[in-house]
């Protein structure tokens, strides 16, 4: 299902725990890392599929985590036109994404990343909450720190995006 522009409904899920680091998923069988993320099926709510993420990417249930926040409009990315399959070329863009901020309430042996017969992550870890700005493949940047950035306010004692990236260069 793709918007007028070409965009594809999705959710996005930063996953903190009480330290204020974030879930870090590295995708089956690529050396690549991101947040979990999906797709907003007809007559889903963004809330609704973003539990329904969270259950078939990282095995949690809603009460094993809380909601601390979400984006407040839509955040979008373009996909390059390599990426994209032949047959939706010309019609499909990329991603629209409400994010949500969440807190692990439960365990993290909570966390099962085979709770679906076609697992997206293969390992996963906490990591510094804007890291991911850096480390995430080049089109989703943009929206990776316009989600960070937004829900950030959400939590306490965190550093900001400056404190960060000024400690980053310091430790180099």
């Amino acid at each position: 299902m793709l918007d007028r522009e070409g965009y594809r409904p999705n959710v996005g899920i930063i996953l903190t725990n009480d330290r204020n680091e974030v879930f870090w998923g590295k995708r089956v069988r690529e050396h690549s890392w991101q947040f979990p993320q999906g797709g907003i099926k007809p007559g889903e709510s963004p809330e609704t599929a973003m539990y329904r993420e969270l259950l078939e990417e990282v095995g949690l249930l809603p009460h094993h985590v809380k909601i601390l926040g979400r984006t407040r409009d839509w955040l979008r990315y373009d996909v390059p036109s390599h990426w994209v399959r032949r047959e939706w070329r010309g019609s499909y863009r990329g991603q629209k994404q409400i994010w949500y901020l969440l807190r692990l309430v439960g365990r993290e042996s909570d966390v099962h990343l085979r709770a679906t017969s076609h697992p997206e992550f293969d390992g996963w870890r906490w990591h510094q909450y804007w890291a991911p700005i850096d480390e995430v493949i080049d089109f989703k940047r943009g929206v990776y720190e316009g989600a960070l950035l937004e829900l950030s306010r959400f939590l306490r004692g965190l550093e900001s995006l400056e404190e960060f990236n000024r400690r980053q260069i310091e430790l180099k």
